[in-house]
């Protein structure tokens, strides 16, 4: 921080457990006034001053007992004068998990991200708790000079640089300098140094460099156009000319949570479900199922199926009683089970739904991709046994009538264009880089504008139309 230009009147940690980064910072900003550290574990608390005792006497150093959650941190910001630096290492866990190991240190409950009803019964909700205290510490340096340095799973660090950019905040300049999370805290997970500069009197920024390493000199453009979060700024601009609004939607596969019941395997001319029972069901609910991993990896059919309820969304499951009495009779024996599943998006709706389906399920033909794997491989899925390939929910694909219309999209999504566009989307460190909202902004479409594609040669040296 020091060779990075920080010369901080004020030092805060937060969150200083025994207290490591205060005895570091009052030997690496010799000239800082006052270094505050707060922590809500008091046997913590005991250690930090027993370390900093000699800096506690002098009374640079400030220690106390503190919750972050419950503090009136305006009032001591305002005892806080000149430039201030946040720094530290908040808790690396999510809210659902410290509500589940028992923990109360939590945050007030609000959509602070503004998800829908429908995001947030799904999932969408549960974020990292130190996503919100690094909002809340953004918060504090609006109106006034500083910095942050804050040790940080490297998707939260995008997530609060994306919600600053849309809020307007100062941020004169930022980083993200990768760290071996492995092997400094034994743990698997990708993590930064994240370093904001705040400063009201300059233009605020729309990007950010990343770097590979502490030693690194040279960082990656990354940052903010169009509302979006962009890897790869230089691949982006080369390729903006085909951000756009999909021609076909790219949809989700199949969501049930019921794979022992609602999946089933071919042995010979037997079928068998997740729980090893012999199953005797009507053709008619039945279709091949290709899983996530067997799309990722590359692999054929391997046998399986799924019993798909519905046609869409909402429809009635009472005519599967009459058209096909065995797979009500099987649906009525598991009913216990798929009457348990634990979202709520099944209980205002038919027994024995399932969510992903629509017009589109039941079209011949596929571009499918998995978002958990780190590639951009589509494969094209032709139809199996006569029917359509059904896919699980980690699996996004679009659907065609005929087979030449999927060919021609095929080949388009393969283009050198159309990669890189995608690719400068994807942050691939995360846990499910491909995503439909990310697939849903390729125009395809245009990659068979002559006009589109002399404006693509234009961004790609530098000049416009």
């Amino acid at each position: 921080m020091y060779d990075l230009g920080v010369r901080p009147e004020v030092v805060i940690e937060p969150t200083c457990g025994v207290g490591a980064f205060v005895l570091a910072a009052t030997q690496t900003f010799p000239t800082a006034k006052k270094i505050m550290g707060f922590e809500v574990n008091s046997d913590y608390l005991e250690t930090s001053r027993l370390r900093l005792q000699h800096e506690l006497e002098s009374g640079r150093v400030y220690l106390a007992q503190a919750d972050f959650f419950a503090t009136r941190w305006q009032a001591i910001l305002e005892q806080a004068s000149g430039a201030l630096l946040v720094l530290g290492n908040f808790p690396w866990v999510t809210n659902s998990v410290q509500s589940g190991i028992g923990g109360v240190n939590l945050p007030r409950k609000a959509n602070f991200q503004h998800h829908n009803g429908l995001d947030a019964i799904t999932g969408k909700a549960n974020f990292d708790i130190s996503e919100w205290m690094l909002l809340e510490v953004f918060r504090w340096m609006e109106g006034r000079q500083g910095d942050v340095a804050m040790l940080v799973k490297t998707a939260v660090a995008r997530k609060v640089l994306a919600h600053a950019q849309r809020q307007g905040l100062a941020l004169a300049s930022s980083c993200i300098i990768k760290i071996d999370a492995k092997k400094a805290f034994d743990v698997s997970v990708d993590a930064c140094l994240l370093v904001v500069r705040f400063n009201s009197a300059l233009v605020a920024t729309d990007e950010y460099q990343v770097f590979d390493n502490l030693e690194s000199t040279q960082g990656q453009r990354v940052g903010h156009r169009l509302g979006l979060s962009i890897a790869d700024l230089d691949a982006f601009d080369a390729h903006v000319a085909l951000v756009g609004k999909s021609p076909e939607k790219w949809r989700s596969g199949v969501k049930h949570d019921a794979a022992a019941v609602m999946e089933l395997t071919r042995h010979g001319q037997t079928l068998k479900n997740g729980y090893g029972e012999t199953v005797d069901l009507e053709s008619d609910y039945l279709y091949p199922l290709m899983k996530g991993s067997d799309i990722g990896s590359g692999k054929g059919w391997r046998k399986k199926y799924l019993l798909v309820t519905q046609r869409y969304v909402g429809e009635s499951t009472d005519s599967i009683r009459t058209r096909t009495p065995k797979t009500w009779g099987y649906l009525q024996k598991h009913a216990d089970i798929l009457g348990a599943r634990a979202s709520s998006i099944y209980i205002k709706n038919p027994q024995f739904s399932v969510f992903g389906v629509g017009a589109y399920s039941f079209r011949p033909w596929r571009i499918a991709i998995c978002g958990l794997y780190k590639s951009l491989d589509f494969r094209l899925i032709a139809p199996i046994e006569g029917k359509p390939v059904m896919f699980d929910d980690t699996v996004y694909y679009l659907s065609f009538d005929d087979e030449a219309a999927a060919q021609k999209v095929f080949a388009l999504l393969h283009s050198e264009a159309a990669k890189e566009l995608l690719s400068s989307l994807i942050f691939w460190d995360e846990k499910r880089p491909v995503k439909a909202s990310i697939l849903n902004l390729l125009d395809w479409s245009r990659l068979q504008s002559n006009k589109t594609q002399a404006l693509q040669g234009q961004l790609l040296f530098g000049f416009s139309a």
